[in-house]
């Protein structure tokens, strides 16, 4: 079985599951998230395509969005913040531990020109609340240090 999502990597929408044809079927005729979803919209897959296209035709986005991703969790951690497991891929959290407080460091990293969502209660546990840092190979490096800096402001 093949599972995977659209959503993070190729900025997209929805999700995949792949497999030989019997599996297919089964699930395709027996699995509640089919039964009740109806297949991707076209407009969706064409844009999921053009970005595994320019991944194939420009490697280095995917080097450059590693160094990226790296950074801010090596950063991060250094400045005392929680980022849980994270092994600096694109996504990467910081646990605020509280909802009030991801949603008070979320619009205190608004005003400072940071963009980033809050994630907590009921979507994670109220201890497991967290920012979710979205990391672009078109992030400069001076940006992810500056937010940073700012989370560690924060987090005194």
């Amino acid at each position: 079985i093949w599972m995977g999502t659209l959503s993070k990597t190729l900025a997209g929408c929805g999700g995949f599951i792949a497999g030989c044809g019997p599996l297919v079927d089964m699930l395709r005729h027996l699995a509640p998230g089919f039964l009740y979803s109806v297949g991707i919209a076209p407009p969706l897959a064409a844009a999921s395509l053009a970005a595994l296209e320019r991944m194939q035709a420009e490697p280095q986005r995917i080097a450059t969005l590693r160094m990226r991703g790296r950074q801010f969790l090596d950063e991060a951690r250094a400045a005392g913040l929680d980022t849980g497991t994270s092994a600096g891929y694109a996504v990467v959290p910081v646990i605020t531990g509280s909802s009030l407080k991801a949603a008070q460091w979320a619009n205190a990293l608004f005003e400072e020109g940071i963009n980033v969502q809050p994630i907590f209660y009921p979507a994670v546990e109220e201890k497991a609340a967290r920012l979710r840092f979205f990391i672009c190979s078109t992030h400069e490096p001076e940006q992810i240090s500056r937010t940073v800096a700012a989370l560690a402001r924060l987090a005194r």
